[in-house]
């Protein structure tokens, strides 16, 4: 069985990558450690080269269409993983998640409607709904007094439902990096089931779940939840592939999934890119293994970061996330504003992470780390924010 190498660092810089090379634009400076944007350091698997080098040898590169094997592979890769059996009908192309959310929404509401989400969560659910004049309705999470454990206020879920057409369910949750329980997804889906509202699940980061957490598709539940969700997955976290702009809708019902294709016909965006389609096919029919010992280096980051915050900045508290290569890390101690506390990560410490309160005022004080990075960069910036910390007395 081959070893994949995670610990090996690879210089991203002159390939035009926006984790690396914007970060002046974005942070100011480009003497930081970028722990920022959600896609991982680490070199997309072999298999999935070697099958964009074999396409590559074809010297033509006109219009090609999804073939079934295309179709079993994602079918085989949701059965394997989940359990889920999707049929061939279900599923539609989609450029990105995002955009699957977005083209979901617009078939599903019109504008002034309202549309549920619950922050602190990624923050484009929040501009796609105000860019296309529908109306945000918060749902915030609320955090247990003790745990500090992110959960959901159903109450107020209900209260907002009410207002609503449709509601973008993010899981598992980013920047929290909770995956919802089967109870939870129930009680969503009975309370859209009330209200008549469509479910738009963003399911990008369901590949990364640590023990014992288990993802479960909420259209997976029941036949009206089928009925009622557009799921959106995809290989670009994954698979470290995000470049290539592909990604999954899967719409069990056949009216949702025509105004969904409506949508998209209205922009003529339907045929994606070869070497999307490449990518995701290979990524679906031989990445189990290579999945598999990525998250056994993840966890393995996960623990480094939560021990070594836990033990030397305790100042900071630091949730160990159920899924995702990215942990939510709450400053609120340090008492200072959030600009205060952005400057001092790249001025003083030297890093550039997620600014929390992009994710809604839920999320200020609060920063988003990405940990999809070899070991020793984790260690080269924890060791230079407990530095910066200690200078404060925070440490």
């Amino acid at each position: 069985m081959k070893k994949y190498d995670f610990d090996t660092y690879i210089d991203r810089i002159g390939t035009d990558c926006e984790k690396y090379e914007d970060t002046k634009a974005v942070f100011g400076t480009d003497k930081i450690i970028p722990l920022w944007i959600a896609d991982m350091d680490f070199a997309t698997a072999d298999f999935i080269v070697e099958a964009m080098e074999r396409r590559m040898k074809h010297p033509i590169f006109g219009y090609t269409f999804r073939p079934q094997c295309y179709f079993d592979a994602i079918r085989g890769w949701v059965k394997r993983h989940s359990g889920w059996e999707v049929e061939t009908p279900w599923i539609a192309f989609s450029p990105g998640v995002v955009a699957g959310v977005t083209f979901g929404m617009l078939s599903c509401t019109k504008e002034g409607d309202g549309v549920v989400i619950q922050p602190p969560v990624y923050h484009p659910f929040g501009n796609t709904i105000r860019n296309n004049h529908r109306t945000v309705l918060n749902n915030p999470l609320i955090q247990a007094p003790e745990s500090g454990e992110y959960r959901i206020d159903f109450d107020d879920l209900d209260k907002k439902l009410a207002q609503a057409k449709a509601f973008i369910l993010c899981n598992p949750h980013n920047p929290t990096g909770r995956v919802f329980t089967r109870e939870e997804l129930l009680r969503m889906g009975e309370l859209c089931r009330k209200h008549n509202v469509t479910i738009l699940s963003d399911e990008i980061h369901c590949d990364f779940i640590y023990a014992p957490h288990e993802h479960i598709h909420i259209a997976s539940l029941n036949e009206d939840l089928a009925n009622r969700t557009i799921t959106l997955i995809a290989p670009s976290k994954s698979f470290n592939v995000a470049g290539f702009s592909t990604a999954v809708a899967i719409i069990p019902s056949p009216e949702l999934r025509a105004a969904y294709q409506t949508e998209m016909d209205k922009l003529h965006i339907e045929n994606g890119n070869i070497f999307g389609s490449v990518a995701l096919k290979t990524a679906f029919e031989q990445g189990d293994e290579w999945m598999r010992q990525l998250l056994e280096y993840l966890q393995g980051n996960v623990d480094f970061v939560y021990d070594f915050m836990t033990a030397h900045i305790p100042s900071v508290h630091c949730y160990k996330p159920e899924s995702t290569f990215l942990m939510w890390l709450d400053f609120r101690s340090w008492g200072m504003n959030q600009q205060e506390l952005n400057r001092f990560l790249v001025e003083e410490a030297g890093l550039g992470l997620g600014d929390g309160s992009v994710y809604g005022v839920e999320g200020i004080g609060f920063q988003r780390l990405n940990i999809g990075t070899p070991r020793s960069v984790l260690r080269r910036a924890l060791n230079q924010l407990l530095e910066a910390a200690k200078k404060h007395g925070w440490a």
